[in-house]
């Protein structure tokens, strides 16, 4: 009996041991993928510029924000703007605001989580089917930057990803708007790695408190004093205000020679 449990013990550390030279061999490469990256939770912000000059983008991330790719601007060379609405919850406000982008022919960008998917289906197919790009905010709404294995961070992606597809039958486009803003830099290489480009956005205001929406002659003033060639605006679709200002807002942006262009156009 003893013999024979020899035996076994010997023919499993002759498999066992291959198989841990070979993960010895593969751990150090994906470590050495990530190796130096910051795990430090960043929060974006802009730095606004007088004139109505592009603004400048955290000190902490200008080094690495382009080389992970990505973006807070598109072509600040030309007159064009890329409208963005970042949807959390449905506050009875999305289909005015589907209708009057229907109305002007703008294509716009939604980033949804999960949740969102998953209890306002006809929105999104709507979205979808009318052109807009319905682009991914994650899974739970976390701090991406405090996700720090892999997998769990790659899961907030394809969760959403996947209800997307059960919903739309296609594949979401590969954008990403971090949750509240808070970003790594290994945060921004893993997304990256995952085939998206972080989004974040030259202007944004406080609109996303139902209880304390900004007054419309404030919030139009706000936007259009602070729009800029090749602006990525953040809108919250929750925001009784935005959706009364945004026939407006955008023939005012037309009349000052903006052209609003998708996310699928930036350079």
């Amino acid at each position: 009996m003893k013999l024979r449990l020899f035996n076994i013990a010997i023919s499993l550390f002759f498999v066992i041991s291959p198989l841990k030279e070979i993960v010895n061999k593969i751990q150090p490469a994906y470590n050495n993928n990530y190796q130096g990256l910051s795990t430090k939770e960043l929060d974006w912000y802009y730095e606004t510029q007088k004139n109505g000059e592009v603004p400048l983008p955290p000190k902490e991330s200008r080094s690495f924000i382009s080389k992970y790719n990505g973006y807070y601007v598109g072509d600040t060379s030309k007159k064009e703007i890329y409208l963005t609405f970042d949807e959390g919850y449905e506050n009875g406000y999305t289909s005015k605001i589907l209708d009057i982008l229907k109305k002007h022919n703008i294509k716009a960008a939604f980033f949804v989580v999960k949740p969102y998917i998953k209890t306002n289906v006809e929105l999104i197919k709507r979205m979808e089917e009318e052109g807009h790009l319905v682009c991914n905010h994650s899974s739970h709404h976390p701090s991406m930057a405090a996700i720090t294995d892999k997998n769990k961070f790659q899961a907030e992606f394809t969760e959403v990803e996947g209800i997307y597809n059960e919903v739309t039958g296609k594949e979401m486009p590969k954008f990403f708007r971090p949750p509240m803003g808070k970003y790594s830099e290994l945060s921004m290489k893993l997304t990256s790695d995952l085939g998206y480009r972080t989004i974040f956005w030259s202007f944004a205001y406080k609109d996303w408190i139902p209880e304390s929406q900004p007054h419309k002659e404030y919030a139009l003033n706000k936007i259009l004093s602070r729009t800029h060639n090749g602006a990525i605006i953040l809108l919250h679709a929750v925001s009784k205000t935005n959706a009364e200002i945004l026939e407006e807002l955008i023939s005012a942006w037309k009349d000052r020679g903006y052209e609003i262009k998708s996310l699928n156009e930036l350079p």
